[in-house]
């Protein structure tokens, strides 16, 4: 299955998660919650959280009828959280659109964010009982720790390999892996099944993000919707850049350092000299080499399944994770 064919196959079972999504949201009473929790899930996104739902509880046959009600409850989460993050960044836009707390204002958007979180629980419970509602809650305790974690972290200039993983399995990885373990426990999956399943999820997760760090200075800013370097500029420790102060002389580690210290403009001045230094101290290799071990240790995990329809997709996902180009 290619690129082109798995992306395809997604956007139609997407299409079925925004039917079910849109009929469930219909229980809203007050017009200004339901626009606004409108605004923030049906703006765009690929609903790759429900649909690793669907397709891990597709690894070991016909999934229950009510997986996709179970599924939904991630996409809540994960816009809820980005409801959230938008009011504490102040973000102005999101996937080209004015964000949500622009055009409403804080106060409605954060209960709006609360009404999702609420509601993504409520459905957890109904439709996965306990195991569901266990996931979602560890999933969400680890997503907050994560942002404290990141707010610890942003008034240190330099940021550790190991601090860098830690947020990131609280801040992307740990919903997803709860997205995943959540589909094979619904279809009473083992612990073997589900161990195996967060382990995917954990690592999709973890490359994920470690591809979005490389395509912040390598990608094309008419694909991705950032201008290159946009990271670096706002102070930002990803991982190239990470890999690059740990093998870096002095001199050079000097200039780096400086550069964090110092204004978003003289930053985004020397972006060609940072580029540079991250080409010659192989820190764009050395990043991509440890997203292709994280996603061939997710795929190891599934070698368990017999080969299933949803095997397949599950596989070309961690193969799209790395040659994504936005």
């Amino acid at each position: 299955m290619n690129n082109v064919e798995l992306l395809a196959a997604l956007k139609e079972k997407g299409a079925v998660i925004d039917v079910v999504m849109k009929e469930d949201l219909a229980i809203i009473e007050s017009p200004l919650l339901a626009e606004i929790i409108h605004h923030a899930i049906f703006q765009g996104g690929k609903r790759i959280r429900p649909l690793l739902t669907l397709l891990a509880a597709g690894l070991i046959g016909t999934p229950p009828a009510d997986t996709a009600r179970l599924a939904i409850a991630f996409e809540y989460l994960h816009a809820a959280s980005l409801l959230h993050d938008d009011v504490i960044d102040h973000a102005i836009l999101r996937r080209g659109a004015e964000t949500a707390n622009t055009i409403w204002g804080m106060e409605p958007v954060i209960l709006a964010g609360d009404y999702l979180h609420a509601h993504a629980m409520a459905l957890a419970s109904e439709v996965g009982g306990p195991a569901a509602m266990a996931l979602i809650g560890r999933a969400t305790a680890a997503m907050v720790e994560s942002e404290f974690l990141q707010l610890r972290n942003a008034h240190e200039i330099l940021t550790s390999e190991e601090n860098y993983f830690q947020v990131l399995r609280g801040k992307t990885a740990a919903l997803i892996a709860a997205a995943c373990e959540a589909g094979i426990a619904h279809n009473q999956g083992t612990a073997e099944q589900r161990l195996a399943l967060r382990t995917y999820g954990t690592n999709l997760g973890l490359a994920f993000q470690i591809v979005d760090d490389l395509l912040d200075y390598l990608g094309d800013p008419a694909k991705t919707g950032k201008a290159v370097g946009n990271d670096f500029q706002e102070g930002k420790m990803t991982l190239p850049l990470i890999k690059t102060l740990a093998l870096a002389d002095a001199r050079d580690q000097e200039v780096l350092t400086g550069l964090l210290k110092a204004t978003q403009q003289e930053r985004s001045r020397e972006l060609a000299l940072v580029h540079g230094l991250i080409t010659r101290y192989e820190g764009f290799s050395l990043a991509r080499a440890q997203a292709e071990a994280l996603l061939g240790e997710a795929l190891a995990g599934l070698a368990i399944f017999a080969e299933a329809p949803a095997k397949q997709p599950l596989t070309g996902l961690a193969h799209y994770v790395l040659s994504r180009d936005k």
